[in-house]
């Protein structure tokens, strides 16, 4: 627990303090985000504020995992199995940081032509995949070889599992590695894009990605507590274990990725004055999608993302309605502008969307807990 509150205390500190440092040199270097002329007009306000500000807490995230790590280099050696990064780490703050690099070009891009368009649709998809594929191969073809102190292997686990997961792996649904890779991009291309779209207003992508994530610190936490390769643990038969690999590194990086995220939102909330930009959205997005992978909760993640979920559909039915009927079922999309146009303030539709944020995550919590209760009975 100290080398998460460590983390979560560094990436909060880095981004907070840091953050002001970007929006003046993304000013000076005229990094402004361009605003699309067929939006709400009330926006066109928001001209010129600069943006790519996920570079911020994309590297507060990282500086944050290396000073978590050397947190743990404290504790006694009964808990440091972990000490040293681990694939792991490298799967989750890979997805992070190549992600966002996809973002990054698109925003340069954006901001290079003066224009919203940035990076082609065809381009970003591409990106996307790329960086599924890559860190899905990594997470499903490299097992761990951690060692008891008599030498004696305890986890061959692979960060990613072949088979589809809710709660935990369910066995029934082996989809091989190949499968799985491929469902993992899938993945990956849906958290980007969602969290992506939910970036359309001050502050609600990262106060809906601070819940996400703290709800991923929970869960993999309270899986390292409760972690099958833990002998002193599974040491009572009647245990209720996780079998997972790494846990206790996923909780490190998802607090941090957390606390990174509070410490940017002080400048991000309503007036914000920078952006994440798609380099932050993608970014988390592909943070979150590693998460879901890594802690075996694959098909819970709609439920904990459920915000992202809701304003995705509403583009996607927005689009299906408008090119079978012609008719448009929203004012706009994303969901966020149709209540936007319909008179709502920023900051209570940013506040209200926070609120289902908080109940998605609530219910994935809940429903994780029950489950451990329902096996430990």
């Amino acid at each position: 627990m100290r080398a998460v509150i460590v983390a979560i205390g560094v990436a909060f500190l880095v981004s907070l303090f840091c953050t002001p440092i970007a929006i003046k040199v993304f000013t000076r270097l005229k990094a402004g985000q361009p605003i699309r002329t067929d939006g709400p007009q009330m926006h066109q306000g928001k001209k010129g504020t600069p943006t790519m500000g996920g570079v911020v807490f994309i590297l507060a995230t990282v500086i944050a995992y290396v000073a978590g790590h050397l947190a743990l280099t404290t504790l006694p050696d009964a808990q440091i199995a972990q000490v040293e990064p681990t694939i792991t780490a490298l799967v989750l703050l890979g997805l992070m940081v190549f992600a966002g690099a996809v973002g990054f070009i698109d925003d340069f891009l954006k901001v290079r032509k003066r224009h919203s368009g940035g990076l082609s649709a065809r381009g970003k998809l591409l990106g996307q995949i790329l960086v599924g594929a890559v860190f899905g191969v990594i997470a499903l073809y490299f097992p761990s070889t951690m060692t008891d102190a008599s030498g004696a292997v305890t986890n061959t686990e692979t960060v990613g599992s072949t088979t589809l997961s809710f709660i935990r792996d369910i066995p029934a649904l082996d989809v091989s590695k190949i499968g799985a890779v491929i469902i993992f991009i899938f993945v990956v291309m849906a958290a980007t894009n969602g969290v992506n779209l939910t970036d359309g207003l001050d502050g609600l992508a990262t106060g809906a990605s601070v819940m996400v994530l703290g709800a991923y610190a929970v869960i993999a936490f309270w899986q390292y507590r409760h972690w099958c390769a833990d002998p002193a643990y599974t040491a009572n038969p009647n245990n209720y274990c996780y079998t997972v690999r790494d846990p206790l590194e996923i909780a490190l990086i998802a607090g941090a990725a957390a606390g990174a995220c509070v410490g940017f939102l002080w400048w991000n909330t309503s007036p914000a004055r920078i952006f994440m930009g798609d380099t932050g959205a993608l970014g988390l997005g592909g943070l979150i999608a590693g998460m879901a992978m890594s802690t075996r909760t694959i098909l819970l993640l709609p439920i904990i993302g459920g915000l992202f979920v809701i304003i995705t559909m509403s583009v996607v039915i927005q689009i299906i309605s408008f090119k079978t009927t012609g008719k448009r079922v929203f004012r706009m999309s994303p969901l966020q502008h149709h209540f936007e146009l319909a008179g709502w303030s920023e900051v209570n539709i940013v506040v209200r969307f926070w609120i289902i944020a908080g109940i998605g995550v609530a219910i994935a919590l809940g429903l994780f807990y029950s489950d451990f209760l329902a096996n430990m009975g």
